[in-house]
């Protein structure tokens, strides 16, 4: 359950689209670290008190090591300028039925500009879209991509299965200005449109972003048990599927390691094999790179014999994607490894996205 904080704001750190850093002074003693996304709580300054929930925080878990500002009580934002009492400004709730659901515009909704695009469009012509089950994948594909097709198109689809905030991710933030637009969909909110399901997201990244490929992805902060089934990426089998019905062609960039020190996720992770072996039941292209180490090399040709009666393995050469992942405008992390540490793991995103820009021409 929630574990509740209050205290005042003593700096602002770093900001970024749709978010802000920022060190409390608990009123019960310590300072922490905090995040406040301004469009749902207002913009916090020194001097401000806030209300907290704490509980990650105090958890000690990575990805979300913040107090997260709940309210600004002596101090509230302003109403929306749109009036939130009709549908003209939207009416899709996100977070439902917490304390801090958004009220937002949904692409297709009657009162969108999207509108008459949106309830003509049934079909993604063909469009690559690449699937990876963590966020830190997103960076790479979009290199890969980017490096046999620059001026290609790309959009994002930030799944719920993570951060439902898309402003919690700096990656995202970094990466504006190289992807056309980021889709939000099911239970994730703040993308540059909102979207109810993966297949409307899907449809909006195609037909009204006219992206030229498509990335799906959870937010950063995903959820896992240690089991087969107990992970948030799991989903992406069923983004292969949506891909399938809308008449896309679904590319899926396989979690390859041997850097990971859990068993489970050497060679091809156990997540990416139940997802495409289990979850998915339309076929996909599974990506593998060329030039992995022999012995990796081997543990992911058996891994992946099993699932070649529905899905077809594409080996992709990765000259130049080394560079290109070097020069991404991120730095490319994973469960705490970077490029060097882990590079098997980004190849292969890499190489998954070099595929789908392959396809274009």
């Amino acid at each position: 359950m929630v574990r509740w904080r209050s205290g005042t704001v003593t700096a602002l750190r770093r900001q970024w689209t749709g978010a802000v850093e920022l060190d409390v002074d608990l009123s019960d003693g310590g300072t922490v670290r905090a995040l406040a996304y301004p469009a749902l709580v207002g913009r916090p300054e020194p001097g401000d008190r806030v209300l907290l929930n704490a509980g990650a925080l105090l958890m000690g878990l990575g990805t979300g090591g913040y107090a997260l500002v709940v309210a600004l009580p002596d101090r509230l934002p302003p109403d929306p300028p749109q009036a939130l009492d009709s549908r003209d400004a939207g009416h899709l709730v996100k977070a439902r039925y917490t304390p801090l659901q958004p009220i937002l515009l949904g692409v297709d909704e009657e009162a969108s500009p999207h509108r008459e695009v949106m309830a003509a469009a049934d079909d993604l012509a063909g469009l690559p879209v690449v699937t990876a089950d963590l966020h830190s994948a997103l960076p790479a594909v979009l290199a890969g991509i980017h490096a046999d097709a620059p001026a290609a198109r790309v959009a994002y689809l930030l799944t719920d299965g993570g951060a439902l905030p898309a402003w919690f991710s700096r990656t995202l933030a970094a990466l504006r200005d190289h992807l056309v637009g980021t889709v939000t969909v099911g239970q994730a909110f703040g993308g540059d449109l909102e979207a109810s399901t993966v297949h409307s997201g899907l449809l909006a990244a195609r037909h009204v972003l006219r992206a030229d490929v498509a990335i799906v992805a959870q937010g950063p902060g995903n959820l896992g048990t240690g089991t087969r089934w107990g992970f948030s990426g799991v989903a992406v089998g069923e983004a292969v599927n949506a891909v399938a019905t809308l008449g896309g062609r679904p590319i899926g960039s396989l979690r390859i390691s041997d850097a990971d020190p859990r068993p489970r996720h050497r060679g091809v992770s156990h997540h990416s094999l139940t997802a495409y072996g289990r979850v998915a039941l339309a076929p996909a292209e599974l990506v593998v790179p060329d030039g992995l180490a022999p012995a990796l090399a081997g543990e992911v040709d058996a891994a992946l014999a099993p699932l070649t009666a529905r899905h077809t393995v594409v080996r992709v050469p990765t000259d130049g994607l080394d560079a290109a992942l070097r020069a991404a405008p991120v730095p490319l992390s994973t469960m705490g490894r970077g490029l060097d540490a882990d590079h098997a793991y980004f190849l292969a995103a890499a190489a998954a996205g070099r595929h789908a820009a392959r396809l274009l021409s």
